[in-house]
């Protein structure tokens, strides 16, 4: 059985629309805003994702070109069992969600150990970096779906719309810390971890 990754899943999907050699899947990727949710920013990967694929016999070369000078590249093609695995993990990915475990989540698990004052620091960086990327989001959006289809658009929207939500999240928790309403002390929390009563 393959490995599924994001990466393996978009091989076959491109192949799945033509065959083509590996700098066309990245190029592809990139050129259609996908590597924002698909990293594909080191080629070994995709060469990686490529061969693995290929030899669990999901892909297979069709063809190989000599272009004069140039190094030969092979070109790749989906077979069946590719298009079958392809089919699976789509149906998988996109009906059972999935726990994942974010840094940024693990990181807030960990905050008190700092103060107020340095939480306060982080996150107003964050929240500036993250206001620039919904913004970057929404504009894109508006400027490409003048001519594209929302269905091409949805891991676009979504990635958006978490975003955005997680700039809902950080204003919050930064009024808070900056009008004193949050609060804590090494003291504090000691005390409370000495009550061995769970908390979230």
């Amino acid at each position: 059985m393959t490995k599924r990754s994001s990466l393996a899943l978009a091989v076959l999907a491109l192949l799945e629309e033509a065959p083509m050699h590996p700098y066309r899947m990245q190029q592809l990727i990139t050129l259609r805003g996908k590597d924002k949710v698909i990293n594909v920013g080191q080629r070994a990967s995709l060469y990686t994702t490529i061969d693995r694929l290929s030899r669990d016999g999901q892909i297979r070369v069709s063809e190989v070109e000599r272009d004069g000078q140039r190094p030969e590249r092979s070109v790749y093609e989906i077979t069946d069992a590719g298009r079958a695995t392809a089919h699976g993990w789509l149906t998988d990915m996109l009906s059972v969600p999935k726990r994942g475990f974010p840094d940024f989540h693990a990181a807030l698990a960990h905050a008190p150990m700092l103060t107020q004052e340095a939480l306060t620091a982080l996150l107003r960086s964050r929240r500036d970096l993250v206001a620039a990327e919904v913004a970057e989001l929404r504009e894109e959006i508006t400027r490409v779906s003048a001519f594209l289809p929302r269905v091409v658009l949805l891991d676009s929207e979504l990635m958006c719309r978490t975003r955005a939500t997680e700039l809902d999240f950080l204003d919050d928790v930064l009024s808070e810390l900056e009008s004193g309403a949050m609060t804590w002390s090494r003291e504090s929390l000691a005390a409370l971890s000495q009550t061995n009563e769970p908390h979230p």
